[in-house]
């Protein structure tokens, strides 16, 4: 691998990551407290699994960004999905502060429906780039599936 692209592929996952830094920043407070005190649905897993799996699918996002990164900024479309992505995890970031820093579900839930949609959104633009790409943000799409359902859970039983 090339320095360049060893660079590349760092920045990329350090993004990736640091989105999930910022999410945890209103998450972690929350949980013993205000989070705690919710009724959850009968398939809420327990809190110690959600840091390992945002932290796996980080990872794999920014792998995801680093394959099309790497096919060539110069590239009208390479632009157009690394845009896209950074959507994605702009609504990615903001759901924890919605959700556990203003303690609202709601319109947390507004939030993750349109993190899917720009999640499947980012992996059509990436399919046309890097199949391997689009592919790695395959399990993030599931788990926001489910997320969804665990949002909208709380948010029907509070």
């Amino acid at each position: 691998m090339k320095v360049n692209n060893f660079f590349k592929l760092v920045i990329a996952i350090a993004v990736s990551e640091a989105a999930g830094i910022i999410g945890s920043v209103f998450t972690i407070s929350a949980i013993p407290t205000w989070y705690a005190g919710l009724v959850k649905p009968a398939l809420n897993p327990p809190s110690w699994v959600f840091g390992p799996a945002w932290t796996t699918l980080y990872a794999l996002m920014g792998i995801a960004a680093w394959l099309v990164w790497k096919s060539g900024w110069g590239r009208k479309e390479v632009k157009v999905a690394l845009g896209v992505f950074g959507v994605q995890l702009f609504l990615n970031a903001i759901w924890s502060i919605i959700f556990f820093g203003l303690h609202s579900p709601g319109w947390a839930l507004v939030d993750i429906v349109l993190l899917w949609l720009a999640i499947v959104w980012t992996i059509v633009v990436f399919y046309k780039i890097s199949k391997p790409a689009a592919y790695l943000l395959v399990p993030y799409l599931l788990w926001v599936s489910f997320a969804s359902y665990l949002n909208y859970s709380v948010w029907v039983l509070n």
